[in-house]
């Protein structure tokens, strides 16, 4: 059971679901968010839909992961010790997704 909750002002919007019902509650935000009679936006429409996004791919990732008990689990691969070769002069620089990195905010650097 997934728990989606916001509180906006008086409002308080909380939306359980599983996670074969992801489709109905993304539905259910975009009815929520046309309806001029709530605070709702569409604002808090697109925020609370990639949340939704979100955890369908970590529970697929998680399920993905989990190894299964007819077939022997696979060694780790040993993390490199060293720092990657310098890029040379006309390549583009490769990025990688940090795990646990989350942004919070977005702001003016000093």
């Amino acid at each position: 059971m997934n728990v989606l909750a916001l509180v906006k002002n008086s409002e308080r919007y909380v939306f359980l679901y599983d996670d074969d019902s992801t489709e109905s509650v993304l539905q259910k935000l975009g009815q929520y968010a046309a309806d001029e009679e709530l605070s709702f936006s569409w604002y808090d429409a697109a925020v609370l839909s990639q949340k939704v996004r979100r955890l369908k791919e970590e529970t697929i990732a998680k399920t993905s992961a989990v190894p299964s008990s007819s077939s022997p689990a696979a060694p780790p691969s040993p993390s490199p010790t060293t720092a990657p070769p310098p890029s040379s002069p006309g390549t583009q620089p490769q990025s990688a997704p940090m795990p646990g990195l989350r942004l919070r905010g977005v702001g003016r650097l000093p």
